[in-house]
C-alpha cells in the first residue's frame, strides 16, 4: 500500500514525558496519519477495520497493537456501530532518556520496538484492566506502569507483524485528503449500488484515474474495499439482530445471497451462519 499519510503533532502533558488518552467517538472515520511517537492502542469499545502500513484487518474489543515511529495508520469503525473507545499511549523512543533501552536488561524491549516499525498485533482479548496503572495519580507511577507494560509485552512470543517489510510510506497532504473523501463516501453509501462515476465526482477525477489512484494508494480495488465495508456491516447485523441472512445480505448492498456467502467466507473464514452462532455464544445470547 502506498497510501499517503498526514503528519500528526503530539503534545505531551506538562507533568509527563509521554501521553495517554482515551479516544472516544460515536464513530472512527478514516484519518490516515503518522507521528514520530511509538503508539500502543487497546480497543475497549467498538469494532471495525484497522489500517497499518499496507495491512488491513478487522479490530474488535481487546485488540492490542504497538505501532512504531512514523508508521501510517488509521482506525475505521463499522457502519452503524454505537460507540468507539480506545486507550492510547504515545511516547518517543527516548522518553526515558537517550539510550535507556540500549541497556542489556532492556534488550527485549528494544528488539520489540524495532519490530514495531512494521506494527505488532498481540493476539488474545486483552482487557482495559491490563493498563489500569496508567491512571495512578502519581505521574512517576504512571510512567513505571508504561515501562512495566512494555516489559510484559516484550516477553510475549506471539506478537505478529502487520505491515510488510518492504512497506515504505510516501507522504502527501493533498493525496491524503482526497483518499479520505473517497473512503468517507464509500462508508456512507456502502449499502447502495456502487458506481465508479459517483466516486470520481467526489474525488474530482476521471473514472479511470480515480480507479488507478485508489488502487495505488490503498493496495486494493474499490470493489474489494467496498466488500470489506459491507461484510463488516453484515457482521454487526448478524450478532445484534435476528434478521434473516438473506435480508442482511440485501441490506448491506449484496445483490444475491451466493455472492454474499462467498465474500463473507473469504474475508471471515467461516459462513455467516457459523459467524452468528459463534459470536452469540461468546455474548451469552441464544
Amino acid at each position: 500500500m502506498g497510501m499517503r499519510a498526514a503528519y500528526e503533532r503530539i503534545n505531551n502533558p506538562p507533568d509527563l514525558s509521554w501521553r495517554r488518552l482515551i479516544r472516544q467517538a460515536p464513530a472512527y472515520l478514516f484519518d490516515w496519519h503518522f507521528h514520530p511517537e511509538v503508539e500502543l492502542t487497546l480497543i475497549t469499545k467498538g469494532h471495525g477495520t484497522r489500517f497499518v502500513g499496507d495491512s488491513i484487518e478487522d479490530y474488535e474489543i481487546g485488540d492490542l497493537v504497538l505501532l512504531g515511529s512514523e508508521l501510517p495508520h488509521a482506525y475505521v469503525s463499522n457502519p452503524g456501530t454505537q460507540e468507539q473507545e480506545a486507550i492510547v499511549v504515545q511516547f518517543r523512543h527516548d522518553f526515558l532518556g537517550a539510550g535507556f533501552f540500549d541497556r542489556p536488561e532492556f534488550s527485549p524491549v528494544r528488539a520489540m520496538l524495532d519490530r514495531a516499525k512494521q506494527g505488532l498485533f498481540f493476539p488474545g482479548s486483552i482487557s482495559a484492566e491490563a493498563l489500569t496503572g496508567l491512571e495512578d495519580p502519581i505521574a512517576a507511577r504512571q510512567t513505571l506502569s508504561v515501562l512495566d507494560a512494555l516489559v510484559s509485552l516484550s516477553d510475549r512470543h506471539d506478537a505478529r507483524p502487520l505491515a510488510s517489510q518492504h512497506h515504505n510510506p510516501t507522504l502527501d497532504l493533498a493525496a491524503r485528503d482526497r483518499i479520505n473523501s473517497i473512503l468517507e463516501f464509500l462508508h456512507a453509501g456502502y449499502a447502495g449500488p456502487f458506481r465508479l462515476g459517483d466516486v470520481a465526482e467526489v474525488a474530482h477525477m476521471a473514472p479511470a484515474a480515480v480507479s488507478r489512484f485508489f488502487r495505488r494508494t490503498t493496495g486494493m480495488t474499490m470493489t474489494a474495499y467496498i466488500n470489506i465495508v459491507r461484510v463488516n456491516a453484515a457482521c454487526r447485523l448478524l450478532v445484534d439482530t435476528d434478521l434473516r441472512i438473506t435480508d442482511i445480505a440485501m441490506e448491506c448492498g449484496f445483490q444475491n445471497l451466493s455472492h454474499f456467502n462467498r465474500r463473507f467466507l473469504l474475508l471471515k473464514g467461516r459462513p455467516p451462519r457459523d459467524y452468528r452462532a459463534r459470536y452469540r455464544r461468546q455474548l451469552g445470547r441464544s
